[in-house]
């Protein structure tokens, strides 16, 4: 029994020794393997401080140069041109058994705008032309005038600053046809007349105002001009209106012209108040020189127009005028008119 446990005891010690003495060869083999290997990648190493590739390194230098190109096309137009063109027609008949009474009348009315605007700092040029002409017939009586007036304003600014320049315009004003007075009480007699009176034409009276001065114009909107030195003649051709316009416009009934030297004031607002509604108004303040105060002129032109469509408008115009050497008291006149208005471009 004992010699058998003996025999186990040193069968166990002689393959515990086998199996350290494999792995301990095993441990050998794989050193050796990475010493060899470790051996042959530091053998091709390459020492990157002793192989450099040599550079220079030289400073970046920036040379202009003319590039050859074509130009565009193109001419830059410092002119801006616009036309208005406007046209009312009413019309109206009755019966001559008509319960409700009434007369037959046709009126037309015309309005043409010319505008041209050049603007090249500092310089700008502004020109206007408006006319103005509507007649109404009534039946079993005459044509009768419903609006006349020619106005031609010109202005040559050159700026000063931001929003003041220095300016000089020319203005002419009068209009087509003759007018009458249809309710003409002679002012000495107190005697109404019978039938129209003439008392005024073209040229009877017109006008003619040359200024110089400054203007302040802070948007495109709003012009405001102080003519500082305003000249202004003015002038009556037709002899014939002298008979029932006793003041003769302020010129001597034994000359056609008269010269006035002046202050002026002018403001102009012209502007879309609201979406498709326009409004243009002009003020103009004339004082002049060496005369009483109550020779001073005020005149107000409005003009508001609602568009309909593209070609249809609703306007309303009106012009106020205190000038003692016209009438005696304040002057007015107003319109509306449904009709075709175009303006191009």
């Amino acid at each position: 029994m004992i010699k058998t446990r003996l025999a186990l005891l040193l069968l166990v010690s002689i393959t515990f020794g086998i199996s350290a003495k494999a792995q301990q060869t095993d441990s050998l083999q794989r050193d050796t393997v990475i010493k060899i290997d470790t051996a042959q990648v530091n053998k091709f190493r390459i020492d990157s401080r002793r192989n450099a590739i040599p550079t220079r390194v030289r400073p970046v230098q920036l040379q202009r140069a003319q590039v050859p190109f074509n130009m565009l096309d193109y001419k830059v137009n410092y002119w801006k041109k616009s036309v208005t063109f406007g046209l009312n027609f009413s019309q109206s008949a009755f019966s001559s058994n008509y319960a409700a009474g009434g007369v037959s009348a046709v009126a037309l009315g015309t309005n043409f705008i010319y505008h041209t605007e050049y603007n090249k700092a500092p310089f700008s040029y502004v020109s206007e032309l408006n006319l103005q002409y509507g007649v109404s017939k009534n039946k079993d009586q005459g044509k009768r005038k419903t609006n006349d007036r020619i106005f031609f304003d010109n202005k040559l600014a050159t700026q000063l600053s931001k929003n003041w320049y220095f300016f000089g315009a020319l203005t002419f004003e009068s209009q087509f046809d003759k007018g009458f007075n249809y309710a003409y009480v002679d002012p000495v007699t107190g005697i109404a007349a019978t039938g129209p009176v003439q008392i005024s034409n073209f040229m009877a009276p017109g006008y003619l105002t040359e200024s110089l001065g400054f203007e302040y114009k802070p948007t495109n909107y709003f012009d405001l001009r102080l003519g500082t030195g305003t000249a202004r003649q003015t002038f009556v051709l037709d002899k014939s209106i002298i008979t029932h316009q006793p003041d003769n416009y302020g010129v001597d009934p034994n000359k056609t012209v008269r010269n006035d030297l002046a202050f002026q004031m002018v403001a102009l607002f012209d502007k879309d108040i609201a979406k498709n509604i326009h409004l243009n108004t002009r003020y103009a303040l004339f004082i002049p020189y060496g005369e009483d105060l109550r020779f001073i002129t005020h005149r107000v032109d409005m003009v508001l127009s609602a568009k309909v469509n593209r070609l249809i408008n609703v306007t309303i115009n009106g012009t106020l005028l205190y000038d003692k050497h016209t009438a005696r008291d304040v002057q007015a006149t107003e319109g509306l008119a449904l009709g075709m208005l175009y303006r191009f471009p």
